[in-house]
């Protein structure tokens, strides 16, 4: 018989797994790290920046999820530089178990970055949970994203992977981007980022290319 997994709020979570909850971006070592960067596109990636920022400003109130990510994360992933390497891959809508502590998480993480073979990931560097809504009815991205953290740790404990490694992600909800970063029992959550404004957009995309650099140098 499968095994059933509870749906935790993150307040739950907290109190189950004893996680410290940390807000803002200099709340941490870490997010003040990743967040405090800057970033140039050249001329052909400043031309695909203003089609999507266009698009998102005019339509994105009316998109459902699955027109969210084909008109806009996926080409804000391509611009941060969050792709696939001979070191890691991208995956989409994986599903991700562990038991941890006697309590069985399970998530579907709508997009993840691991180092894996083929369809199976194995060690999870990066997580995104997206929902239209603030707080949809079928669940708390905030809340599966934590989970999607804890299975992480839990994994790349089994990967022989550095117990206290950083795992990083993004929760989305609508044109709104909050950044996490969660080392050992304490996670920081950033500031929000508005991503139908041009400035923030673009930090958007600073944040992930430094966050694909700090993976390249650190993680890996």
């Amino acid at each position: 018989m499968a095994k059933k997994a509870k749906n935790y709020s993150e307040a739950e979570l907290i109190k189950t797994f004893g996680l410290i909850r940390l807000m803002g971006n200099n709340a941490h070592p870490l997010m003040a790290e990743w967040t405090k960067t800057q970033t140039v596109l050249n001329e052909h990636e400043q031309y695909l920046f203003d089609i999507i920022l266009k698009d998102a400003f005019d339509n994105i109130a009316g998109w459902n999820e699955e027109t969210l990510k084909m008109n806009f994360i996926s080409f804000v992933l391509k611009l941060g530089h969050i792709v696939s390497s001979p070191k890691y891959k991208t995956y989409f809508e994986e599903t991700i178990e562990a038991t941890i502590d006697g309590h069985f998480l399970k998530v579907k993480t709508d997009f993840m970055l691991a180092k894996g073979i083929l369809d199976l990931p194995e060690a999870p560097y990066f997580h995104f949970q997206e929902y239209k809504k603030d707080k949809d009815p079928s669940g708390d991205p905030d809340a599966q994203l934590l989970e999607a953290f804890l299975i992480a740790q839990e994994k790349n404990k089994a990967s022989n992977s550095e117990d206290s490694m950083p795992i990083y992600g993004c929760s989305i909800k609508g044109r709104r981007w909050e950044f996490f970063v969660m080392q050992e029992k304490t996670y920081c959550i950033s500031k929000v980022y508005e991503s139908t404004e041009a400035d923030s957009l673009l930090q958007i995309i600073a944040i992930l290319r430094k966050f694909a650099e700090i993976l390249e140098t650190r993680l890996l």
